[in-house]
């Protein structure tokens, strides 16, 4: 199909690009059509947060016209400064992007398209918007081509967004032999599981503190952020801190070993408080004080974690864990019969494993099984934004996932409280 005419041979200058819509978190990539290599990415705070942090919250304030309208204008403006800033640093025009993916769970493809939200927050959560379908950017104030368009990638339900669709694209879900979980760790914790190749999906509201959010000391993973922790046999503490500065604030990643390692070492106990420091050894015991009368762990000179930080970590990952729990009993599967899990989400090149397992977002059965794959709400949407023949293929199969409605099972607030501890 022509979308338009250009003066001059501008064959060499082809390029598209696809925007990760994270609930907290905005990742953009620019691609070159012409050989598929990525030129640059960014990525921001998404702007919406400052007004509504999770989906529920969001769909309520977008309920309303004007709400809708700071909600879209918002995350557009933000995606125009993130092209422009990548188009800046490595050269060229953005007039010369002609096709952008828009990946992001259903509520955020809605508020990029100025969609009204309302129905994905009451029953039966149906979405207006079911993807698989395409946008003029122009009408959308996004700043590319004139006659560039937006491509929306199919929408497996209200709470199973276009991202876990890319993230079937990307992982290859479809086409794996045996038992295959796949989890996406950020605010929402989607969960797929995959046997020999058919899908059911479900969703938890699992909250920004994965990302960094609404921890003391909780920072995105830029310099200053301790992104590893580590205590050894003997207690003694080693910390990575990206860029190799000063420490001024924890990341994703490194709040996940801290609760983990603290959890192991007994620091912590199993209902999240905080142990009896004469029960530890004393290089642990130095950093166990009290600061405005309550206990807390100071990981370095500048950085402490506090009781309310465990507490939301206890509910990031009870969420997901529950979810897991229901999807596995659903389809009659053990723990130990899974062949392989997949771990997405944008920090999951930096997550170990092991505090996975230690803080009981993972069950123990899965260790040696797991594999971090990124990303892949990004990656996926590369892929759907240079082979159009995804397009068709992931639209079919898309419709014949089934979804798991965790809302309509009455004893899902137990096991949620039961995934509570460490």
């Amino acid at each position: 199909k022509e979308l338009g005419i250009e003066e001059g041979d501008t064959r060499e200058k082809s390029y598209g690009a696809v925007i990760d819509i994270g609930t907290t978190t905005l990742v953009a990539s620019v691609v070159n059509l012409n050989d598929g290599s990525e030129i640059g990415t960014a990525s921001a705070l998404n702007p919406q947060a400052i007004h509504a942090q999770d989906v529920l919250s969001r769909i309520k304030f977008s309920s309303e016209a004007d709400g809708l309208n700071i909600m879209y204008s918002e995350v557009i403006r933000e995606i125009n400064n993130l092209l422009q800033k990548i188009a800046h640093s490595r050269n060229i025009n953005v007039k010369n992007i002609y096709e952008i993916i828009f990946s992001g769970n259903t509520c955020m493809i809605h508020l990029a398209s100025n969609v009204n939200p309302q129905p994905l927050g009451k029953y039966p959560y149906t979405p207006k918007i079911r993807g698989a379908s395409y946008l003029s950017a122009a009408q959308h104030n996004i700043d590319i081509s004139s006659f560039g368009i937006i491509y929306l990638p199919p929408i497996i339900s209200a709470f199973v967004g276009a991202d876990i669709t890319s993230g079937i694209l990307a992982s290859q879900l479809h086409k794996r032999k045996g038992i295959t979980l796949f989890v996406d760790i950020g605010t929402n914790g989607e969960m797929l599981i995959a046997s020999d190749g058919n899908i059911t999906a479900t969703s938890t509201a699992a909250g920004p503190a994965f990302e960094g959010m609404n921890i003391t000391y909780g920072m995105r993973a830029g310099l200053g952020a301790i992104e590893f922790f580590e205590i050894d046999d003997k207690g003694n503490i080693s910390i990575k801190v990206i860029g190799e500065a000063k420490a001024v604030g924890i990341c994703g990643s490194g709040l996940l070993d801290v609760v983990g390692e603290l959890v192991e070492h007994g620091v912590i106990n199993n209902n999240g408080k905080f142990a009896d420091a004469s029960d530890l050894p004393q290089v642990l015991k130095e950093r166990l004080v009290k600061q405005e009368g309550k206990w807390v762990f100071k990981i370095s000179e500048e950085v402490i974690l506090s009781q309310k930080d465990i507490r939301q970590v206890q509910l990031a990952k009870g969420a997901v864990r529950a979810g897991i729990e229901f999807l596995l009993e659903s389809k009659g599967v053990k723990a130990g019969d899974v062949d392989r899990v997949l771990i997405a989400g944008s920090f999951g090149y930096h997550l170990r494993a092991k505090s996975l397992i230690n803080i009981g977002l993972l069950p123990k059965e899965f260790d040696g099984k797991i594999e971090f794959i990124g990303n892949t709400s990004k990656s996926g949407g590369q892929a759907f934004l240079l082979n159009q023949n995804y397009r068709d293929e992931l639209k079919e199969l898309v419709s014949r996932v089934e979804v798991l409605e965790l809302a309509n099972y009455k004893d899902f607030d137990k096991v949620f409280v039961k995934c509570l501890s460490f």
